[in-house]
């Protein structure tokens, strides 16, 4: 059976988002394939979906399975660990483009990114980001649940997106925590839920509680970073982290940063008693 144009390619790494793209592009009625990377996507998270699976470096493979399914868009979604090159299983074309990677994978990781962007465009497919394949998935402007920044909150999300664009010009990380002017926290490979778990390991005497919440966490975009990938995403995880820190509540950039699982994350924010808010950065301009 001949498979119709229009299919969307998801290249799958590892955690939440390019499953729950996938489920909202299919929501909408999108026909969809998965081309999940080895050793990062789970199959147990792949397997309700159209999928083959490939290494990161089988670059040939992965474009013969898009071809195959009809797949004019694609996007690129997840956790993309970088390999050990000298480990890395290759096909023919994935050899031929190694080179070019390696040398993007030492300027940062989003160069890394454009690279196997710029492989999947050459072959005839466009390369989307995750906010046109799954609208939905786009954090609103203001805040989602029952509670808003305080004015002590906003000064906290004021220092933290600073720091946060500080940290992505420099290609580090997306996210920040700040208590009351003071920096607890930055994000580096580690992640977002590893950088919350330090916080809660920090003296209540520098950060709030559960029964005395302070402080925020601010995420958003490196001031260069390919928008096509590798936005800030939050879900329920974070909420339950960040309360569990005894922080007042989650900064994201709106229009830029995705939530999966909308509805829960504002259950659990309001549930904990923290803050969800989207913010427009020229709101928090300040000299």
């Amino acid at each position: 059976m001949t498979v119709p144009r229009g299919t969307l390619g998801i290249i799958a790494g590892g955690g939440e988002l390019p499953i729950a793209i996938a489920q909202a592009a299919q929501d909408h009625g999108r026909a969809i394939f998965v081309v999940a990377l080895d050793g990062m996507a789970r199959p147990s998270d792949v397997d309700p979906f159209p999928h083959g699976f490939v290494s990161l470096g089988e670059l040939g493979k992965a474009i013969k399975l898009l071809q195959h399914a009809g797949c004019d868009e694609v996007t690129l979604a997840g956790k993309v660990a970088r390999p050990d090159f000298t480990k890395l299983k290759l096909d023919a074309r994935g050899a031929l483009a190694l080179p070019r990677i390696m040398a993007a994978a030492l300027k940062g990781d989003d160069a890394l990114l454009r690279a196997l962007l710029a492989i999947f465009e050459k072959e005839g497919m466009q390369a989307i980001g995750s906010t046109q394949a799954a609208p939905d998935l786009l954090a609103p402007f203001g805040s989602l649940g029952r509670l808003e920044p305080s004015p002590e909150d906003n000064g906290d999300i004021v220092h933290a997106i600073r720091v946060v664009a500080a940290l992505g010009a420099l290609d580090i990380g997306q996210a920040a925590v700040v208590c009351q002017g003071l920096v607890l926290a930055v994000e580096a490979a580690e992640g977002t839920d590893a950088m919350l778990a330090r916080v809660a390991g920090l003296p209540i005497a520098v950060r709030g509680t559960p029964a005395n919440r302070k402080g925020v966490m601010a995420k958003a975009a490196k001031p260069h970073q390919e928008r096509r990938v590798d936005l800030p995403v939050i879900g329920v995880r974070t909420v339950e982290l960040a309360a569990e820190a005894g922080l007042s509540g989650i900064a994201v950039e709106g229009g830029a940063a995705l939530i999966m699982g909308r509805v829960r994350v504002v259950e659990t924010a309001d549930r904990c008693g923290i803050f969800v808010h989207g913010f427009a950065p020229e709101d928090y301009k300040r000299e």
